[in-house]
């Protein structure tokens, strides 16, 4: 009886897989996707063009340039993730929430790039796994809003939409949307790009500067003594690898593999450098090597769904504490109806107060149905609130318990936790309050820099790494 019962429910579950996968069909997009049929969709959180012909000359322009990154890079990022679904490898993501044009500098850049390479490092040598690293950088320039417009000193403004779309200023000609900026990040992205492909790969990166990369505040801190008895540890070790002959100038350890990412936001600007490629034919959003959606646009028959599920770039999926079960599975169908291992990443964003009692529910689901997932934990988003100062902070306890709650509930339910997604920095900023040097609310005007929202500074970003990879190793 229980195995007719078995095969009944088994039967059942496939036919609503069909049936979701149907629904599309009868929308006509299923078998007829190209690069622009998400226009026959909704399409949330797009900014309001005064002039919509000048958006599409912009458009038109962008379509003609050259990619950003390679469908070669690209198919790279997604095998390596695909190791990150089985616990072969786990995925580090991080940068600005949303970047900003005055600080595409090459000091900024090769701050932040330092701080993901030290994580990197902390992660592989002391947690014994090998690290992906995708920086959220070189695109992510947009911001989702909850309102189309904000009260600024009484004055009622349209929402400032990160640089791609208006300026911060809080003043209302730098509120209207210029199309013009998203080829202004066009170029922004390209210089980063540029200058990330420098660091990684003409010697910045080399193992044995490893110590180098430690920055001047860092050194002093609890956290920059322990990563640099790890770069003693690894600098003896590569001289016993010379030692006996392993070539010090190899790629593998003169180079690093570095990706980026960026929310797909504005659908104009992704259909500009989406590419079909000329070796396997596929279609692919070249802005970035990993595109994610976010909470308030993964609506499956909405416009970002349906413009994602046709390129090949590994996608990622924001999901909070409010997630209906049935609607991420419809997700996940959509999105990955082949089952492929590294395409889909579920980003998790509960936070700490939630998670222990949301994310079950959804590893059990995901497990039954068999579904191949790299389960990435964004400790940030909705660990945030409203200091005393006045200042949109976050809780460096309250991320780690988030963090720790996150890999615990995986090992009890017999799933992977595959990665860690942040918003930090490399420099010293006060947007954070704890952390080793206990940063409290009355602390946070000393060096608040962020225009979006708070990150972890570097420091703090190194103790999340040293915390995972006990977590890791135990």
């Amino acid at each position: 009886m229980f195995l007719m019962y078995r095969f009944a429910a088994d039967k059942f579950d496939g036919l609503a897989k069909v049936r979701n996968l149907f629904e599309r069909n009868t929308m006509g997009t299923q078998n007829t996707w190209s690069k622009t049929s998400w226009k026959n969709f909704t399409a949330l959180q797009q900014p309001k063009w005064p002039d919509m012909a000048i958006h599409d000359e912009v458009v038109k322009d962008l379509t003609r340039l050259p990619p950003l990154v390679f469908a070669g890079e690209i198919r790279d990022l997604k095998a390596m993730l695909a190791k990150a679904v089985t616990g072969d490898a786990f995925l580090v993501q991080g940068g600005d929430c949303s970047e900003d044009f005055s600080q595409v500098t090459a000091p900024k850049i090769r701050e932040t790039l330092k701080v993901l390479l030290q994580m990197a490092v902390v992660l592989t040598y002391a947690g014994g796994k090998p690290v992906i690293k995708v920086g959220r950088i070189a695109g992510q320039f947009a911001k989702p809003r909850s309102a189309d417009t904000e009260m600024v000193d009484g004055v009622e403004l349209m929402s400032y939409r990160g640089d791609m779309v208006n300026s911060p200023e809080p003043i209302e000609a730098a509120r209207i949307p210029d199309p013009n900026r998203m080829m202004q990040g066009y170029n922004m992205a390209a210089s980063t790009l540029n200058l990330l492909r420098a660091f990684t790969r003409g010697g910045f990166a080399a193992l044995h500067r490893v110590a180098a990369w430690n920055q001047e505040f860092v050194k002093q801190s609890p956290m920059g003594r322990n990563y640099e008895r790890i770069g003693k540890q690894i600098e003896q070790a590569l001289q016993f690898m010379e030692t006996i002959g392993i070539d010090p100038e190899s790629p593998q350890m003169k180079q690093a593999q570095f990706f980026t990412s960026h929310e797909a936001l504005l659908l104009g600007y992704e259909t500009a450098l989406t590419r079909e490629d000329s070796i396997n034919g596929g279609w692919y959003d070249c802005s970035a090597h990993m595109l994610w959606i976010g909470e308030r646009t993964r609506q499956v028959d909405g416009a970002h769904v349906e413009f994602l599920r046709g390129v090949n770039n590994p996608i990622g999926v924001k999901i909070g504490p409010d997630y209906d079960l049935d609607n991420v599975k419809r997700l996940i169908d959509a999105l990955n109806p082949e089952n492929e291992a590294g395409r889909l990443t579920l980003i998790t964003r509960l936070g700490m107060k939630n998670i222990e009692k949301v994310l079950p529910p959804l590893l059990r689901e995901a497990k039954r149905e068999g579904y191949n997932i790299v389960w990435n934990c964004d400790p940030m988003h909705a660990n945030t609130y409203t200091a005393k100062s006045g200042h949109k902070t976050r809780n460096f306890n309250d991320i780690l318990s988030e963090i720790t709650c996150f890999f615990e509930t995986h090992w009890a339910e017999g799933t992977i936790p595959g990665g860690i997604h942040l918003e930090m920095t490399g420099e010293n900023v006060t947007e954070c309050t704890g952390g080793a040097r206990n940063i409290v609310d009355a602390e946070l005007s000393n060096n608040y820099l962020t225009t979006c929202d708070p990150r972890l500074n570097a420091e703090q970003s190194l103790e999340v790494a040293f915390q995972i990879a006990d977590m890791i190793r135990s």
